[in-house]
């Protein structure tokens, strides 16, 4: 069933694509509205502050946009423009160390939540932030294209720009470390009076 509505979703995107190219500008909006919470997401993860990664997911689109006919309909949309944001929010970081010398969103909570549960839901949020920090760049964006915006390994690869076995290698032991520190976190958390 899942494959099914993945299938359904990645034709939805191709004739979204396809009317862009044939001169339906506004269509592109679809697309923008499916991913620009991801993309906000991916970048925070990875370390952007709030202002650069807002700016980063507006020029993620607009060079998207302007290499869309180079889209391969055969591969997944998200992909190739997480691969666009990942490069972007890159390529600012290597700007910033030359320059300078050297937070994670997450899906909205539901409106079913109280305020209890929206509290509690914003703690794990902050403290699995802080701990996504304590990974390197590549174990974290692992993590995040994984379980924020759903890739496969396969895709990741692309996105990356890395073989699949570094893919594989990298999201275990992004798990096994990000188990660590929470156990530690937990420990100290515990601990505290």
């Amino acid at each position: 069933m899942e494959e099914f509505i993945e299938r359904n979703e990645r034709d939805d995107e191709r004739e979204w694509i396809r009317r862009v190219l044939e001169g339906h500008k506004e269509d592109y909006a679809f697309l923008v509205n499916r991913y620009k919470n991801k993309i906000y997401g991916l970048l925070r993860g990875m370390g952007a502050d709030d202002q650069d990664a807002q700016d980063l997911t507006q020029e993620t689109f607009i060079r998207a946009y302007r290499k869309l006919a180079s889209h391969d309909p055969g591969k997944r949309f998200a992909a190739w423009i997480y691969a666009i944001a990942a490069n972007m929010l890159k390529d600012l970081q290597r700007k910033k160390r030359r320059s300078d010398g050297p937070a994670g969103s997450f899906p909205e909570l539901s409106p079913r939540d109280g305020p209890e549960d929206a509290l509690l839901r914003e703690e794990h949020r902050r403290e699995l932030h802080v701990l996504l920090q304590n990974l390197p760049p590549n174990y974290r964006i692992v993590l995040l294209l994984r379980y924020t915006n759903d890739l496969s390994y396969e895709e990741m690869s692309e996105v990356l720009n890395v073989p699949l076995i570094k893919v594989q290698n990298d999201l275990y032991r992004a798990k096994k470390r990000l188990k660590q520190l929470m156990t530690t976190g937990e420990a100290i958390t515990n601990a505290m009076p």
